[in-house]
């Protein structure tokens, strides 16, 4: 919360006109042009953190008013008509954000990650392959949970296998890579391996649906029977509607 008020003193400071101990405007200055678009870009990505979108916009659109060419002020946008479901102009600011600096990991991921949320799936991997060839991208863990994640979608089973190893050597710590491989291992009746993946995963993660449905498995499988029984009366209380559940009363 400290961040906001400090932001808007930057930004005022940087538009007051004049400094106190001369006639120079430094908004007619590269530097202060500079330092007045990156306040308003780091005052539209505080206002996109607090979830206000309609805000966020007014420090972005007068960021590219100072510099129409800054791949940040165009990322920083194309994040908020994600938020807001616009996804024609979304891709609009991906595209020229990425076309301002088309080497940038954090860019080509985030770009892939919304492709994958509009179901265009082979130019998401493609994007992701992009990000993935910077190694020494610190989220490059992400990366490559996020091409398993589309490689599953994509039918690539082995693929994406492969990816969600490579991104648990990265960073261990991954529950959603944790809980794929895991499905997959029991998928393909390798129950060791899948117990093992599964209860990392459990470490990281609350319950929901889908891991209840397959410790219910597991348990079977190691003829755990008391714990078996225990994770069925949860997928009944907390989530009776669920595919999960139907699948679970139809193994009964």
């Amino acid at each position: 919360m400290t961040l906001r008020p400090a932001l808007l003193l930057l930004v005022a400071s940087l538009l007051a006109g004049c400094v106190t101990t001369g006639t120079v405007d430094p908004m007619k200055t590269s530097k202060g042009r500079d330092e007045a678009r990156d306040a308003y870009i780091q005052l539209g990505i505080g206002y996109l953190k607090q979830g206000s979108t309609e805000r966020a916009k007014v420090p972005l659109k007068k960021a590219l008013e100072l510099d129409s060419s800054n791949a940040d002020a165009h990322a920083a946008l194309a994040l908020v008509f994600q938020v807001e479901m616009e996804p024609k102009l979304a891709d609009d600011h991906f595209r020229k954000a990425i076309s301002l600096r088309s080497d940038d990991a954090r860019l080509l991921n985030n770009y892939g990650s919304f492709l994958f949320e509009q179901q265009r799936y082979q130019e998401s991997l493609e994007r992701f392959t992009q990000a993935s060839q910077d190694s020494l991208y610190p989220e490059r863990s992400r990366v490559f949970e996020n091409l398993g994640l589309v490689s599953l979608q994509l039918k690539q089973r082995e693929q994406a296998k492969a990816y969600l190893e490579r991104s648990l050597r990265l960073n261990s710590r991954q529950p959603r890579a944790l809980m794929e491989l895991a499905q997959l291992s029991y998928e393909d009746k390798q129950y060791v391996p899948a117990r093992g993946y599964y209860e990392n995963y459990l470490l990281l993660a609350p319950h929901d649906a889908r891991s209840l449905l397959l410790g219910i498995r597991l348990a079977k499988i190691f003829e755990e029977r008391d714990n078996a029984a225990s994770l069925g009366l949860q997928l009944k209380r907390l989530y009776p509607g669920t595919p999960e559940y139907q699948q679970y009363l139809s193994e009964q």
